[in-house]
């Protein structure tokens, strides 16, 4: 695995967002420190809960940031397709309300040690059906969160290696998607996943 890493990647230290970058053929994948709800990508990830409400953290954040317009759009699919809530490890879109991107993807992360060893399966699905979700509706751009590394106690180290193997798996299967965002609240939680992604 770390040989096609090394023959099928190249990385740089962009020089005027200090970011991390990261190429290969079919995506550009950007590491960095910012807030994801300035992000102009086509779409942002949320860190959901079940509910599909606002809570803490960057689902908390995204709700406010967003506006009602999320919220109502939420609301409408709880009353709907998903009655008793949003699965673990599946993702839904909504549009993006306020913030400067288009559209918001939730999805919900696993509360570490609370699923039975199906940790890594469920945090991984958030992963997939996100860029499936964002490749379904054409869109070229996409900013991830560190999902369930806050309150749901996941740790950084294995959430990064879990959604690397994602993300390079997936690559060959974007096509409409080009640019994959890692977006973290400190250079800690940053270079975590660099140091995952090698």
């Amino acid at each position: 695995m770390a040989a096609r890493r090394r023959e099928n990647w190249d990385s740089i230290l962009d020089p005027k967002t200090q970011a991390f970058r990261m190429f290969s053929m079919a995506a550009r994948i950007l590491v960095q420190v910012g807030d994801i709800t300035q992000q102009k990508v086509d779409a942002v990830v949320n860190a959901a809960n079940r509910e599909l409400t606002g809570g803490s953290g960057v689902n908390g954040a995204i709700h406010k940031a967003g506006g009602p317009e999320i919220y109502h759009f939420c609301e409408e699919l709880r009353a709907t397709r998903y009655r008793d809530g949003l699965p673990t490890g599946q993702s839904v879109i909504t549009p993006g309300g306020k913030l400067s991107a288009k559209w918001v993807i939730h999805t919900v992360g696993p509360k570490y040690g609370q699923h039975d060893g199906k940790e890594v399966e469920l945090l991984a699905s958030c992963y997939q059906t996100a860029l499936e979700l964002a490749e379904s509706h054409k869109l070229e751009s996409i900013a991830f969160p560190a999902i369930s590394t806050g309150v749901y106690g996941y740790p950084s180290d294995e959430a990064a290696k879990v959604a690397w193997q994602v993300i390079q798996d997936m690559l060959p299967k974007l096509k409409s998607v080009k640019e994959i965002r890692m977006v973290f609240f400190d250079e800690r939680a940053k270079r975590t996943w660099e140091d995952g992604a090698r």
